[in-house]
């Protein structure tokens, strides 16, 4: 997952690395596992291949025909020996499954930004949350809720399997009337869908200053301003938003978390929740302790891949 605090700013002269190969069916889940190690904020797009009948009617993927998967890093992030890195992994991938050559590319930064949109497609996130980009239609079926979202250069589009489980998480808990505080908010995207879920405040805060101006231009798409307020900063003392909350949201890194865990703990009321992503498995003991000496339970537990989140309450 990329750190990458000079990314944050805009520069349109500043260059990204796509990198990208083609799969099979079987490859795509640890490549993109792979990729989102190395991609901005986690990023990854995959193109689908699809087959459909002549008349367009009966729209399906096709599982027979090559997946191409993408990611983007920061020239900031770009370092030495990175390429070959990858190369290697998907060279050992290579010898279970289908998988091509790694394609590099490199785009000035409104290039990438629009060549972000060709991936991004309306899709399905948990029992409830659809999210569809601006530049894509989709009338809501039965008791859906829509959020639509244009992750701009904060990623955060639901693709990772941390944002769907966060998205379950979020469906879980939060309750008509909840106040909730999205720390590492991205896009926005689980601030707008708690809102949406019924959550009648989102507090949310991210240390990337293109994180603030996404969900800040996602809060307005949605219509929710009035309810969602965002911040450049953290969870914890002299921070922008104090006081406790019904749910607590953090999709972020197992390191971040626990030095954090305090903070979110005390920042969730007694009896609220909190949802936690971003773990990777080996690390998800380590988080589990800390925040149950500060006197959180684990509730519910959920695992995609190597990726694992967690829905716990403050002992009340």
């Amino acid at each position: 997952m990329s750190e990458s605090v000079n990314a944050a700013t805009h520069h349109p002269e500043r260059e990204w690395y796509e990198l990208a190969v083609e799969v099979d069916a079987e490859a795509v889940e640890p490549v993109t596992e792979l990729f989102a190690r190395y991609g901005f904020n986690e990023g990854v797009a995959i193109d689908e291949p699809y087959v459909q009948d002549g008349d367009g009617d009966n729209l399906e993927v096709d599982l027979t025909k090559q997946f191409t998967v993408r990611t983007y890093v920061a020239d900031s992030d770009f370092q030495a020996g990175l390429i070959e890195e990858i190369r290697q992994a998907l060279w050992h991938y290579g010898q279970m499954r289908s998988v091509g050559d790694l394609r590099v590319t490199t785009l000035k930064e409104e290039d990438w930004a629009n060549a972000w949109k060709e991936h991004f497609q309306v899709h399905r996130i948990g029992e409830r949350v659809v999210i569809r980009p601006p530049w894509q239609a989709h009338e809501p079926v039965g008791d859906e809720v829509v959020v639509e979202l244009d992750p701009g250069m904060a990623f955060g589009t639901g693709l990772h399997p941390s944002t769907k489980m966060s998205v379950l998480g979020v469906e879980q808990v939060v309750k008509p009337g909840d106040c909730v505080f999205d720390v590492g908010t991205g896009s926005g995207i689980l601030a707008i869908a708690a809102l949406k879920l019924g959550a009648v405040s989102a507090d949310c805060v991210d240390v990337e200053t293109v994180a603030v101006r996404a969900t800040r231009e996602n809060a307005e798409r949605n219509r929710v301003s009035d309810s969602l307020a965002v911040e450049l900063g953290s969870a914890g003392p002299d921070e922008p938003f104090q006081g406790e909350y019904d749910v607590v949201l953090a999709n972020i890194i197992a390191r971040i978390l626990i030095e954090l865990a305090e903070s979110l703990v005390r920042a969730t009321r007694p009896g609220g929740h909190q949802v936690l992503a971003g773990i990777i498995e080996s690390r998800e003991a380590e988080v589990v302790e800390v925040f149950q000496g500060y006197g959180a339970i684990v509730v519910t537990r959920r695992q995609m891949d190597d990726w694992v989140s967690l829905v716990l309450t403050r002992d009340a």
